[in-house]
């Protein structure tokens, strides 16, 4: 079973939902003293918990303990998660995964957020595919931070064409940038890799005051993505515990 088609529907355990609320708890308290070692203010960084290949039993257990924003890498589990859980109506949810042209339809129609846009027919298809009644899709471009020819997103010197382009389509809503950047030895040289983006958010959101997002920081890396001006941090397995790919 391929994992875009792995079931949502087994069942998290008493102890399991006490462990997902108890795992958010600590996540949050880490961020907030993050941002106050920082210097950032309160309430600055957002969590977004990943909850790819998580049952959906698991989603609700991390709502009840308040959390709201879920990020999806697989756009058919997202669509199923969406469906099943359409009974908690404030959820927001993020596609934070590669998107294939076949599935952009999908993501256009279902997804409040997209945070993986890095190619023009891709912009072009989903604002062409966004619903007239839905609100524009609330996007981010990912940039390619470190270079790597394996990994997605537009380079820096890409940026202001791809920014022009997102800001001239009617159905999206350019919120800020995203990147993935390659593993650093150390906190100060994942700080360096950041700073370059960080001052190209900067000059941004400066010009345009709805771009207020800048989605950097998982688990291994949340002191320096915050010390860079993270305002959203993508966090799974601190909070759900290990994937299992193996179902």
């Amino acid at each position: 079973m391929s994992i875009e088609h792995m079931s949502i529907e087994q069942k998290t355990t008493a102890h399991e939902m006490e462990e997902i609320a108890g795992n958010i708890a600590s996540v949050e308290k880490q961020i907030c003293q993050l941002t106050e070692e920082y210097q950032r203010p309160k309430n600055s960084v957002r969590l977004l918990a990943v909850s790819k290949t998580k049952p959906v039993s698991a989603l609700e257990a991390a709502y009840h303990a308040g959390q709201r924003a879920f990020g999806e890498n697989y756009v058919q589990e997202a669509v199923e998660k969406r469906q099943t859980l359409s009974h908690l109506a404030d959820i927001e949810w993020h596609f934070i995964g590669p998107i294939q042209s076949n599935k952009s339809r999908m993501i256009a129609e279902n997804m409040d957020w997209v945070h993986s846009i890095d190619r023009e027919k891709i912009a072009r298809r989903l604002s062409e595919q966004r619903p007239e009644s839905l609100p524009p899709l609330k996007v981010c471009i990912q940039v390619n931070i470190s270079g790597e020819a394996s990994k997605a997103g537009v380079s820096l010197s890409e940026l202001d064409n791809m920014v022009a382009l997102v800001n001239s389509l009617p159905n999206l809503c350019l919120k800020g940038l995203m990147a993935i950047p390659a593993p650093q030895d150390s906190h100060d040289a994942q700080c360096a890799v950041y700073r370059p983006l960080a001052d190209a958010f900067n000059a941004l959101s400066a010009k345009q005051t709805e771009v207020d997002t800048l989605s950097i920081g998982m688990s291994g890396d949340l002191p320096a993505a915050i010390a860079s001006g993270s305002t959203m941090v993508r966090v799974g397995t601190a909070i759900f515990g290990a994937r299992d790919y193996s179902v």
